[in-house]
């Protein structure tokens, strides 16, 4: 059966915080992305110390490490090394906290996926040696502000790169906001699902005659969770689902900067309060399992 965590910036950027919503929602473990307002490549020795002790003390396992890694701009050597400098700062916050699991991207968008993917293979034999080496996985996210932005692309590309190492993020609420994208489930989680190593919940729904996408609490959009759900317990599937809430219950608007590159303080503002209305609802469906 899979478990459940939550990103640790859709709750708050004080990890005491974060600790007090797993508590009460009986999570197993949490996604590192942003905590005391730094992203999991910018922690001293110092800080991953002390979170390491404080979730060990209550019980916590870290899923996953969030990281930005190629989230940047294709042929840019500035760039491609700053991010291999990320790669490498996370698997070693992924070994100190206990994780093989690292989120990474394909560049922003910036051309057609189709026609850029064997380019954007060329960029991957150094990343991919490096997670090998450490014996990691790196988890390559749908994200429609990067070329692979649908589970239809990321199949293409994780077929292409064929390696061991390299797996999907399957976030079925990214495949609402991709042009590209199908219904995720049944159909994206179909396509991915003898990939998949992680899966982020978010939930969205298309507004107005354009259709334009917006994000909405959990299991109150158009994904259909409930028989998703029902689908990763009927295949088997052991890992962990990471609520990654997005939507917020107050009046704050996320901006478009915002929702491709979260987190900070800015980002955390009222997500206590809208993850918990999440988790209700996640709850809700869970209980029916």
């Amino acid at each position: 059966m899979f478990k459940v965590a939550v990103f640790t910036d859709e709750v708050s950027q004080d990890i005491k915080e974060v600790v007090r919503f797993c508590k009460k929602w009986k999570l197993e473990a949490v996604e590192l992305r942003t905590l005391m307002n730094k992203g999991p490549h910018n922690f001293s020795k110092e800080e991953i110390k002390y979170f390491k002790t404080v979730f060990k003390d209550n019980g916590l396992k870290v899923c996953a490490i969030s990281s930005p890694f190629f989230k940047c701009t294709i042929d840019n050597k500035k760039e491609y090394n700053e991010h291999l400098d990320i790669l490498k700062k996370c698997i070693d916050l992924a070994g100190s906290t206990g994780t093989r699991i690292i989120r990474g991207f394909t560049f922003w968008r910036s051309g057609i996926a189709e026609e850029n993917l064997d380019h954007i293979l060329d960029y991957f034999p150094e990343p991919v040696k490096l997670i090998k080496n450490a014996k990691m996985i790196l988890g390559i996210e749908n994200e429609p502000a990067t070329f692979v932005g649908c589970a239809r692309t990321l199949k293409i590309f994780l077929d292409k790169i064929n390696s061991p190492v390299v797996k999907a993020i399957w976030d079925p609420g990214n495949e609402i906001h991709d042009v590209d994208g199908i219904a995720p489930f049944p159909n994206g989680y179909r396509l991915l699902k003898e990939k998949i190593v992680h899966i982020h919940l978010k939930d969205a729904l298309r507004l107005g005659y354009e259709g334009k996408p917006a994000c909405v609490p959990m299991g109150e959009g158009e994904i259909n969770y409930w028989g998703h759900l029902k689908a990763l317990k009927e295949d088997g599937y052991n890992g962990y689902i990471s609520l990654e809430t997005h939507w917020r219950r107050k009046d704050t608007e996320i901006k478009k900067i915002a929702m491709e590159t979260p987190g900070g303080s800015g980002w955390s503002a009222n997500a206590a309060e809208s993850s918990d209305y999440c988790m209700q609802n996640i709850a809700k469906m869970l209980s029916y399992l």
